[in-house]
């Protein structure tokens, strides 16, 4: 049998690659890894979209030198299947050529290391046009025409990634500026949550900066884990072929708890329902979140429960993480393990839904509403110990108090269940607790305590459980002040 050298054709080659799924925002992650495997501390992404439109990714890591440029040029630098260092982000030797030749047809590295400058450029249009793997090295004249070259030169060292000839940001667009303007705020609010682990300072971790035309990006923590009201659940903590995985579980805050702000930051336009689940890093790296991994459906009872799981790149192989790094799937070992944790949270994020997160125990609490479970399914009815119904039934006569009974159990027949499901699937901010809530408990504490006398006990022990009381439990401070007054005027 004869062996025969059978090299892909270039131009059809890298044309195709350009296809392979990046978007804008996956496509600058990608860089952006290289930066932080190269120590980098300051990460700027400058885009310019008018003139000649060009997006420059500039760092201030390690550099290269000119042989370590041109292997990294090389597409497959890196073997897959080599261990790679603890902290290292990259995977197959492919990402900067495939992310950026997605969305260019000129691709330009330019690294400063030890005082000396070099530079290399993919120029598709180049390969098109000689028929092969056409790589272009730069002279100095053409290096020192390089847009932001003073900036590696400030610094003394680091990497500039540069982006022209940008056909695929610009592809069925009347504007080019808006176009790629548009695509950039996008981008932002990806990279602020792909990389919050790095934008926000860890134990032992220094920060990273890093910034979009000069404009620092903020961290955008998906677990609101600095939020008062988000429950942290204990860790899992489990092995996968001597590699250790670490599972954290987070019950995020109840809606009525959060502001306009921190909905946003919790779910932004696809809501809280639909980002639950498993939010996976790599090397602290974000790489796939909001999905369950077919452990459990995404149902409206679990949509608080959010679970980092921290994998390292030893690991890679098995779960099976594609060349975007935006994909992956555990493998049996590791399901087992997060299965385990489905079930211990689900619970836990189905209680702070239904009881809006309060810490006390239900059995203290005086419900508006009782709970029944029946063979027919769950009801809700009214419950007529409530004080304030007491108070209003105490002064009804035998016949009125029997028609006032009439009335309730028609409003307990008629409770609009489907349409209350719907509402709160939705994430609308219940109106229940809005601006006039003062005014309404006022008037509900006066009437419970008109008819009571001064100095009963039972006025004593409504005054001392009052907070315990629904729906005065909900909003502690102003029932205190609430209490406050009526004993002022005891």
């Amino acid at each position: 049998m004869k062996e025969i050298q059978n090299p892909p054709h270039a131009p059809s080659l890298l044309e195709s690659m350009r296809s392979i799924g990046y978007s804008l925002e996956s496509a600058l992650a990608d860089i952006i890894d290289n930066s932080i495997s190269a120590k980098a501390k300051r990460i700027n992404i400058e885009f310019r979209p008018t003139d000649a439109p060009y997006v420059a990714i500039i760092d201030d890591g390690d550099g290269m030198s000119k042989a370590a440029l041109e292997s990294a040029m090389r597409h497959g630098s890196t073997n897959p299947l080599q261990k790679r260092h603890g902290d290292d982000l990259g995977r197959y030797g492919l990402g900067l050529k495939t992310s950026s030749l997605s969305q260019c047809r000129r691709l330009t590295v330019i690294s400063f290391r030890d005082d000396k400058f070099c530079a290399y450029c993919w120029d598709l249009d180049v390969i098109v046009e000689r028929g092969s793997w056409v790589m272009l090295e730069l002279e100095p004249v053409d290096i020192a025409n390089i847009p932001h070259i003073e900036v590696l030169r400030s610094q003394g060292k680091g990497t500039i990634v540069l982006w022209q000839n940008l056909d695929r940001l610009t592809a069925g667009e009347s504007s080019a500026d808006s176009a790629i303007g548009q695509q950039m705020d996008q981008a932002r609010n990806h990279l602020s949550l792909v990389f919050h682990r790095f934008i926000s300072p860890e134990t032992t971790r220094s920060r990273i900066s890093l910034s979009i035309n000069q404009n620092a990006l903020p961290a955008i923590d998906p677990f609101l884990t600095d939020h008062k009201a988000t429950q942290h659940l204990d860790d899992d903590i489990f092995s996968v072929e001597g590699s250790k995985i670490v599972v954290k579980p987070f019950i995020l805050p109840h809606a009525s708890k959060l502001t306009p702000t921190e909905m946003a930051r919790a779910g932004g336009s696809d809501g809280l329902r639909n980002q639950q689940g498993f939010y996976i890093y790599r090397n602290r790296r974000l790489i796939i979140w909001g999905t369950w991994f077919r452990l459990a459906r995404k149902d409206e009872l679990s949509k608080l429960a959010r679970v980092r799981v921290d994998i390292p790149n030893s690991l890679d192989h098995l779960w099976t993480l594609d060349i975007k790094k935006s994909a992956a799937h555990p493998p049996e070992a590791v399901r087992i393990n997060l299965r385990r944790t489905v079930e211990r949270i689900r619970h836990v994020s189905g209680r702070t839904i239904i009881f809006r997160g309060r810490s006390a125990d239900r059995g203290d609490i005086t419900p508006g509403w009782n709970e029944i479970l029946d063979r027919d399914g769950v009801r809700f009815d009214i419950n007529r110990n409530h004080p304030s119904l007491n108070a209003f039934t105490n002064q009804l006569t035998k016949l009125e108090a029997a028609a006032f009974d009439a009335v309730l159990a028609v409003i307990e027949s008629s409770f609009p269940a489907d349409a209350l499901y719907s509402r709160m699937a939705s994430d609308i901010r219940s109106s229940f607790n809005g601006d006039e809530v003062t005014g309404r408990l006022k008037e509900m504490a006066e009437a419970i305590f008109a008819d009571i006398e001064r100095n009963s006990p039972l006025r004593k022990n409504l005054l001392t459980t009052l907070h315990l009381i629904e729906p005065f439990n909900l909003h502690p401070e102003v029932t205190r002040k609430i209490v406050e007054e009526i004993k002022k005027h005891e």
